[in-house]
């Protein structure tokens, strides 16, 4: 068996997992990104996104009230200690199937506490032949939570957007991997860094990244 850092996949397997969502129709998602407000938060207007918080009770979802997400300097050192406030998921993409699907998916994989708090970030990241786009401007960097669980929707035109997951920040990627539409990776953030490369379209024209981040607890305040 493959050893990476000391340690064989197997060992490796419980602390992140890449796993094939097959229940999932995507094409019920794409809507639901043509209408994402800019993130104000980041530079060059090549980010859209929504946030919303739930937890799962037996095969439901309960939405949590608007929160406002919070991380430290230690964990984010472009936007530590700034309280950023995002537009809520579209009422319409909650009530899908295949997002439900989604988060009871990600919720069952990390084996979550029936109370736990899940953040679900709706995240397009785009590129044109001007500027590239910048999944992770942050660089490497942990989130500040327990599990993080990164679903890829859409690929459309574009180079890059390689996810790496690192042990320490100076050593080299334990997994270096492109998440393609239906894949699903979970990691445990106390044990890996995460990175994603910067895109750039394939030909002259938009390219586009479409994931769903989900984290817990959701980093989320009042």
């Amino acid at each position: 068996m493959q050893t990476v850092g000391g340690m064989t996949e197997l060992e490796y397997a419980f602390l992140f997992a890449l796993k094939k969502v097959n229940s999932l129709e995507l094409g019920d998602f794409q809507p639901f990104y043509n209408n994402l407000p800019v993130d104000p938060y980041i530079k060059g207007n090549y980010r859209r996104r929504r946030l919303s918080r739930f937890i799962v009770t037996g095969n439901q979802l309960i939405k949590l009230p608007h929160g406002y997400l919070f991380q430290s300097k230690d964990y984010n050192p472009l936007l530590g200690d700034v309280k950023r406030e995002f537009a809520e998921l579209d009422d319409a993409l909650i009530e899908l199937d295949s997002f439900r699907s989604l988060v009871l998916a990600f919720s069952d994989s990390c084996k979550l506490h029936p109370e736990a708090e899940i953040g679900v970030h709706q995240i397009r990241t785009t590129c044109s032949p001007e500027s590239f786009g910048n999944p992770a401007p942050e660089g490497i960097h942990q989130d500040g939570t327990d599990f993080i669980g990164i679903f890829s929707v859409d690929r459309d035109n574009i180079q890059g957007g390689e996810t790496h997951l690192y042990t320490a920040k100076k050593e080299k990627p334990v997994l270096s991997k492109i998440l393609y539409p239906g894949e699903l990776l979970l990691v445990n953030d106390h044990d890996f860094y995460h990175f994603t490369t910067p895109i750039k379209p394939q030909i002259a024209t938009q390219g586009i990244r479409d994931v769903f981040v989900l984290t817990s607890p959701s980093l989320l305040t009042d």
